[in-house]
């Protein structure tokens, strides 16, 4: 009974139809048999509103036959109702069937409507390439194929899901070697312009910029196995040449040859130091500092470093108060070297870099902080052995140093002899002077 009164209402829907149009508009739409054209179309659009796709898929297909002109929809629709008889496919023969219908769907949508936005040739080949992928993945020269297709004719108006899959497939070609090497540079040059143009676009729409930015950090996470030092100078140096003061452009070069270790090139000592004139940030003023440590500059280095602190990240910062506490040190400046050490410490407390900054502080005080008492003058060796070992229990990548300087500075610690006359036991406080002014406990010499 539902489905005669849907008949009745598509009928006398059709009569009132076939009386408005034209006869030529008709004829381009619809073909010779417009009325067949109408009938047919109105029948599979109620039954698909419906969710009824097994009575909608007959007047579909005649549709699709013979009128092809009659709407977009029909090439919209008819890709939701092939993707769901492939899903439901039995066999692989019949499902191959459904998924070949599927790919002529999105090829007649394209021929027919191309010339509509909404039916663009290059964003119809990109869901068509994502499809095939999901339903046919062995079909890669072809998905691959459609997505170079589709992202050349989008360019900046490709979507990031395209974008990103068209990486990782020739990614995948050429760690199969089914393409050379270099072609995933060469592609990580378009495409991360064309990142980073579509992110300079879209500043305002925080869920877009949180889409491409997922898309970046792919394209960078896939070249940089391929990203040599070389590599890196190569793509870019041309880039830089060209527009100089591009912070987008500036960022990225800075960014990735810090991440691979390259930053005794010139590209990055150029780029580091136009980004910081442009813009400058935290982030630029560590790396102009890491620049003029490089150079064997340190005044310039610690201004830099000074200049960054207040205005990075967490593990940024404890970098850059680590570097401060070096540079301190080489001055012998070692109260405000330790002053620097312990802010890192408080960001990261497993670093054991700075323990033993710390210790090798209070060794080389010893002495000098002593003064002509022999006990006071040995007593600093005993609170840098306490860093060290402490350094070496909060961080094993430093343990092997650790040892070697623990057995190094124990042989400076008074003899038992030497305490008794001085009648101090071993085990008991003892309150460093100096600007060391710590309370470590009393040992002797083995």
């Amino acid at each position: 009974m539902k489905k005669s009164r849907v008949l009745l209402v598509i009928i006398a829907f059709i009569a009132f139809s076939a009386s408005q149009v034209s006869a030529q508009k008709t004829i381009k739409k619809y073909g010779e048999d417009s009325v067949s054209c109408i009938t047919h179309t109105s029948l599979y659009r109620e039954f698909y509103k419906q969710k009824n796709y097994e009575d909608a898929l007959p007047h579909w297909r005649w549709v699709f036959k013979n009128c092809p002109l009659a709407s977009q929809n029909v090439y919209i629709d008819g890709a939701k109702m092939m993707a769901m008889k492939i899903n439901a496919a039995k066999d692989l023969k019949t499902r191959d069937l459904y998924i070949d219908t599927l790919m002529m769907v999105y090829e007649n949508r394209i021929k027919y409507f191309g010339d509509l936005p909404t039916s663009r040739e290059g964003m119809v080949l990109g869901r068509q390439a994502i499809e095939l992928e999901v339903y046919r993945p062995s079909d890669t020269l072809r998905v691959y194929t459609f997505l170079r297709k589709s992202v050349e004719r989008e360019g900046i108006n490709s979507e990031p899901l395209v974008v990103s899959r068209y990486f990782i497939n020739v990614s995948n070609l050429v760690a199969n070697k089914r393409m050379p090497t270099d072609t995933i540079a060469e592609l990580y040059d378009r495409l991360s312009d064309l990142v980073d143009n579509k992110m300079e676009l879209i500043k305002g729409d925080a869920d877009d910029v949180a889409k491409w930015t997922e898309v970046r950090n792919l394209l960078e996470s896939l070249f940089e196995p391929y990203a040599t030092c070389d590599e890196i100078e190569r793509i870019f140096t041309r880039k830089f040449n060209k527009t100089p003061n591009d912070t987008i452009l500036l960022k990225k070069i800075t960014r990735l040859l810090d991440r691979k270790d390259c930053t005794d090139r010139n590209l990055f000592f150029s780029a580091t130091e136009n980004l910081h004139k442009v813009k400058p940030t935290g982030q630029s003023a560590y790396l102009m500092g890491k620049l003029s440590m490089v150079k064997g500059d340190t005044d310039k280095a610690e201004s830099y470093f000074i200049e960054a602190v207040p205005n990075l990240d967490d593990v940024l910062k404890a970098k850059t108060c680590y570097y401060l506490a070096s540079i301190n040190y080489d001055q012998k400046r070692y109260s405000e070297a330790r002053s620097y050490a312990l802010k890192s410490l408080a960001i990261n407390p497993n670093d054991g870099k700075c323990y033993m900054l710390i210790g090798n502080m209070y060794a080389a005080s010893a002495a000098s902080c002593g003064g002509s008492d022999e006990i006071a003058s040995r007593a600093g060796y005993w609170a840098a052995v306490d860093k060290f070992i402490k350094a070496r229990n909060v961080d094993p990548s430093v343990a092997d140093d650790a040892n070697k300087v623990i057995a190094t500075y124990s042989s400076y610690f008074p003899t038992r002899e030497r305490l008794f006359f001085n009648d101090i036991k071993e085990g008991s406080s003892y309150n460093v002077g100096c600007w060391i002014g710590e309370t470590t406990t009393v040992r002797a010499s083995r």
